[in-house]
Formats: C-alpha cells, sequence, structure tokens
C-alpha cells in the first residue's frame, strides 16, 4: 500500500503558476467526469484567493494516476504566509519547483526551496510556461542550478530532474522540442524520483497534526501524515498536546477522511504513509502528538519563524460605529481572534492593558490584511493601528529591529526614482542586474522601511514594478527612518459631504471622500501634500438666495476622489491614526478625533520631548 503512495508539496514564487498547474494534474487525473464543469485554480476555494489571485492557505489534494496516489499540496508563494509552507513541508517526500521560463527564480521561491532542502525533500524542477514571450528555459534552467548550489544543496539533490513545459495549455516534455502532448512526464518523474513516504507499518498507530480543518458537523479535524501503523474508525487515542508539555487527552476517532480530487471522502481505515483527516476531538492543535500508546512520546514540531510585525486591533469607538455591521463588541473581537489563532500557527495575539486593545503579531502586512478583510466580511467592525516593528535586545543590551532583502524589477526609465525612494528609507543596495526590458535592484532594508514601499513603487512606475521582499535577521537600529512625507486633511464637522465644500477642499490636496458620504470630527478626508494637518470643513452647504438655484456651477471641476485598498490604508496611516473597518466602508481617522484634545495632546508630546 505504502510503496503506491507519494506526498509532493508544490513551491513557486506568487503567479508563477503553480495553482494552474495543479488543475491540469487534477483533470489528467481524471478527477473531473466528462460532462463536468471544469473549474479555473481550483486549489484556490477561499473567496478572497480567487480575488486577489494568490494562495493564502496551503490545502490537500490528491490524484490518482494508475495505480498510484499522488498526494499534492499547493502552497503560497507569498512570504508573509511562510508559517502555511513550514507545516507543509512536514507532510511530503518530495517538492515540485515551478519556475517561470522568463522570471526564473525569485525571492519566495528561495525561501521555500531553502526550508525544503533544510528537511532533505527530493527536488522535481518545472519550468513552467515555456510559451511567454522572451521565454529563455535553458538559461533559467542554468539560474536555479546555481541556486541550488548556493542554497547548499546534496549532491543528489543537485541532480533534479527537470521537465519543460506550459500548466495552461496542459504539456510536459523531458527534453525541449519534444511532442507537446499531455503531462505525463511530470507524473512519469514524480513516480520515478520522489520516493515512498517513510512510515512504519509494523509499528503503533502515531501522527504529527500539520494542519487543521473544521467542519461544522464533526468540529476540528486534524490533519498529518501518518508515520506508523493503522487506524480505524472508533479507535481510542491520546492527544499529545504541544501547547501544554505534552499533557495527554484521551479521544475517540469517530470519522476519517482521506482527499480524493477536490473533496473529501470517508474510510474505515487508513495507514501508513498516507495524508488524512481525523475527528473526534474536543480539542487538537496543529503541533500536538496522536498516539495509539498511553506512554507515547510527543513528535518533534518544527519552530516557526517568528513574527516581526505588530498591530493593534480595537472595538470601534467612532461615531457611526453599529450602523454597518452585526459584531461590534470586545468579546466578539476577542473571540473571533482566538479562532484565528487555532488555525493559523504563524499569528500570535494577545490581550493588551487598555480594554478592548488586542495586539496581533504577523508575518507582514498582507498577512494582517487578509484577516481583516476575512472578518469584515463576517460582519465586524474594528479599528486597526499602523503596523510597527518587533525590536529585541541584543547581546550587549543594543536595540536589534529586523531587517529584509527586497528585489524591485523596474522599467529602466525608472530606476532613480525608486532608487531615491530606497535611499530616504535608508535601503543599502546590494545588487543592480540589466535584464531584457526592465532592471533588477536588490538591496537591504530596515521592515520599518520596507513598509508602505510596494505601492511607492507602484506609482512611480505605473503599475509596472515588481516587489518582493524576505526577511534577513535581525540587525542593529537604523534611525529614524521617513515613510511618508505628506500631511493630511482633517474633516471638523460631522455630517454628509456637499460638492460646494468640497471644491474648496481640494484647492489643499488630494481627496479621500466624494460628495454625499458621512464624514465625523477628526476623520482624514484627504491628504495635504506638506508634512502638515489642515482642519478643513467638508459639510458646508451653499447659502441660497432668491437668484440663484442650489447646485450652480458647483460640480465643475470635482476631481474624483481617490480610494484606497485595505492594504495601502495600513501602510498608509501614521503612529497617531487608526484605520476604521467595516463590512461597507474603509475610514481613515486620527486617534483622537476632538480637535481642541487633539492639538492639546500634539503641545504636550513636543514639550515632553524637549
Amino acid at each position: 500500500m505504502n510503496q503506491n503512495i507519494r506526498n509532493i508539496a508544490i513551491i513557486a514564487h506568487v503567479d508563477h503558476g503553480k495553482t494552474t498547474l495543479v488543475d491540469k494534474l487534477l483533470q489528467e487525473g481524471g478527477v473531473y467526469r466528462a460532462n463536468q464543469q471544469v473549474q479555473e485554480r481550483a486549489m484556490d476555494s477561499m473567496d478572497l484567493e480567487k480575488e486577489k489571485g494568490i494562495t493564502i492557505k496551503a490545502k490537500n489534494t490528491s490524484v490518482h494516476w494508475g495505480d498510484k496516489i499522488i498526494n499534492i499540496l499547493d502552497t503560497p508563494g507569498h512570504a508573509d504566509f511562510g508559517g502555511e509552507v513550514e507545516r507543509a513541508l512536514r507532510m511530503v517526500d518530495g517538492v515540485l519547483l515551478v519556475i517561470d521560463a522568463y522570471d526564473g527564480p525569485q525571492a519566495q521561491t528561495r525561501f521555500v526551496l531553502r526550508k525544503a532542502l533544510a528537511h532533505g525533500l527530493k527536488v522535481v524542477i518545472v519550468i513552467n510556461k515555456i510559451d511567454r514571450d522572451n521565454a529563455d528555459p535553458v538559461k533559467m534552467y542554468d539560474k536555479v542550478l546555481e541556486l541550488l548550489m548556493e542554497l547548499n544543496a546534496t549532491e543528489e539533490q543537485f541532480d533534479a530532474p527537470v521537465v519543460y513545459g506550459s500548466g495552461r495549455d496542459g504539456y510536459m516534455m523531458y527534453k525541449l522540442g519534444d511532442r507537446k502532448e499531455n503531462m505525463t512526464p511530470l507524473f512519469q518523474t514524480i513516480i520515478d524520483h520522489v520516493p515512498p513516504p517513510f512510515a512504519k507499518p509494523d509499528n503503533p498507530f502515531h501522527m504529527l497534526v500539520s494542519n487543521i480543518d473544521w467542519s461544522d458537523y464533526v468540529g476540528r479535524i486534524a490533519v498529518g501524515k501518518i508515520l506508523g501503523g493503522t487506524i480505524k474508525v472508533g479507535d481510542p487515542v491520546f492527544v499529545l498536546r504541544h501547547a501544554e508539555n505534552g499533557k495527554k487527552i484521551r479521544a475517540k476517532i469517530t470519522k476519517i477522511f482521506e482527499f480524493t480530487g477536490l473533496g473529501q471522502r470517508e474510510v474505515d481505515v487508513a495507514h501508513a504513509g498516507n495524508i488524512i483527516g481525523l475527528s473526534g476531538f474536543e480539542d487538537v492543535d496543529i503541533g500536538d502528538t496522536l498516539d495509539i500508546r498511553e506512554d507515547a512520546h510527543p513528535l518533534p514540531f518544527q519552530q516557526i519563524d517568528p513574527p516581526t510585525l505588530e498591530m493593534q486591533f480595537s472595538v470601534n469607538d467612532g461615531p457611526l460605529v453599529g450602523q454597518e455591521g452585526k459584531l461590534v463588541t470586545s468579546r466578539q473581537l476577542r473571540e473571533r481572534l482566538m479562532r484565528e489563532l487555532k488555525v493559523n500557527v504563524s499569528i500570535q495575539i494577545e490581550d493588551s492593558d487598555k480594554a478592548g486593545v488586542f495586539n496581533v503579531k504577523a508575518r507582514g502586512a498582507m498577512q494582517v490584511a487578509v484577516l481583516v478583510e476575512t472578518m469584515r466580511r463576517e460582519g465586524f467592525e474594528l479599528l486597526v493601528s499602523r503596523p510597527t516593528v518587533i525590536e529585541r535586545k541584543g547581546p550587549n543590551g543594543e536595540r536589534l529591529e529586523p531587517y529584509e532583502t527586497v528585489w524591485v524589477e523596474v522599467p529602466d526609465e525608472c530606476v532613480g526614482v525608486v532608487m531615491q525612494n530606497l535611499a530616504n528609507r535608508k535601503g543599502r543596495l546590494t545588487n543592480m542586474e540589466k535584464l531584457a526590458h526592465s532592471t533588477m535592484i536588490e538591496a537591504v532594508i530596515t521592515t520599518r522601511g520596507l513598509i508602505g514601499m510596494e505601492i511607492d513603487v507602484v506609482n512611480a512606475t505605473s503599475g509596472r514594478g515588481v516587489t518582493s521582499h524576505l526577511f534577513k535577521e535581525y540587525g542593529p537600529y537604523a534611525g529614524e527612518v521617513l515613510t511618508r512625507i505628506t500631511g493630511t486633511l482633517i474633516a471638523t464637522e460631522a455630517g454628509e459631504t456637499t460638492s460646494y465644500a468640497l471644491v474648496m477642499c481640494q484647492e489643499r490636496g488630494k481627496l479621500f471622500v466624494n460628495p454625499g458620504e458621512l464624514v465625523y470630527e477628526g476623520m482624514i478626508v484627504g491628504e495635504n501634500p506638506r508634512n502638515e494637518d489642515i482642519a478643513i470643513n467638508a459639510v458646508r452647504e451653499k447659502k441660497l438666495t432668491n437668484f440663484r438655484s442650489q447646485g450652480e456651477g458647483v460640480a465643475a471641476g470635482l476631481t474624483p476622489a481617490t480610494k484606497l485598498s485595505l492594504e495601502r490604508s495600513i501602510e498608509y496611516i501614521a503612529a497617531d491614526e487608526l484605520l476604521e473597518v467595516t463590512p461597507k466602508n474603509l475610514r481613515l481617522r486620527k486617534r483622537i478625533l476632538n480637535n481642541a484634545a487633539r492639538q492639546k495632546a500634539v503641545k504636550q508630546s513636543k514639550q515632553g520631548d524637549e
């Protein structure tokens, strides 16, 4: 049984086509019936994943090819979701390294590949998208070999087999120039090169929980690879709690799920080497050990890279609270965050010393934005603060902060602007490479300096710049970093905005609100190009006389408002500002809403500094 199973993870940089590749493997593996509607990017099952076009959660599927079962894990390519990747690698014996034939290996590829090599996993190289314009598969294969050398791959890992093809068009080939038929060369390479799972069928049952699923019918489902033995429905097991130093809890297996195609099917018995889901636990978390013996020892659980950013989530205390969301109390907010903690190992959540305020620590702003977006869709209203970096103390008590390596690919004519931006953020250039139609800039920058940089690059290059980054190390504190050089326009009155008032306001700067929107005192309604805040009245109405109609001459010349996305808003706000998130709106506001109280606080802080 064990010999017919192959467990593989697919790793690649964002947008190199791994989820589309899985689609084709599923089709050729006979997952879809002849007349069944074939989904695109079937593995991206969350709404958010489909909208953003990225994978956020690591997910399991399996394909039957001949008499073999290939269990496939689709892993995220974005570094913020690295926690998902690290635990996925515990379940597999080989990885498919998917490389774009034009872009070559990128930052995130390097991050995941380093983890895979450290686990001693076998690598199969897939040079994808060879049908792209300017694709250079031969050169990219050389670059992959350079990367393997750089990451200290063993000789066996270095001799990885390679296939070329196009996941979108559904063909793979052993050598460039072969006939473009189907995905068989890839299937065959996986079967030949990736070993069957290392497991001990004769030992008593034991398994490490690598993922958690949830079902409304059976509750929590523990997902993992069976490392030894066999398990049947109704068997008693012991849960060794990772978080409680191996505390043992009795449980009874109520259901066993096997992954098949895009769904799960219930089975009565599961054998060593297979990746399965088990239910029947009141409480089970990632990192726990399941064992049939009472005297068992917990299995080692790999430590996950620590979070580098910290933000505060708090209850919405603005004047418009509760008008759009159903879930607004601190108890509901706390319960939701604690629930997130159970399925997401790379986030940490703590109560702060203030009531209704929670500290959320994460890998990056993108990871937090995904959590906030999910919560607003569930009907939550909350306030989010600007991300701050998590500092450490050095051996001699000195301040250390996280540094990252950043890669920016920009059109040649925009290099100067991006270099200036890097210099302002105290970035240190380490490498610069001329590509066919663009320039690749590599630099080391503090995580603080990185916040908001991606948006600046997009603006400076009219959307053609591509940024990716990777945590490097903790280094000495870099001093003051300037990330926002503009001030804000702040509403002084509450009410509904009018065209008449906004035409006058837009002379001061760029507006964030359109006519007819609700605003309140202390809400940020625009951006001032100079580095100071200006208080404005955005709800002033035109005084009527006998001679003029109310609307005359007003609508002319009003520029449409700039609307910031959730990620952009989180990176945009300053330390004394908050982002109010509701199911329908994103509003930027000052922490202290009252104008007089705010100016008093600013004066006091200046006196304190002196």
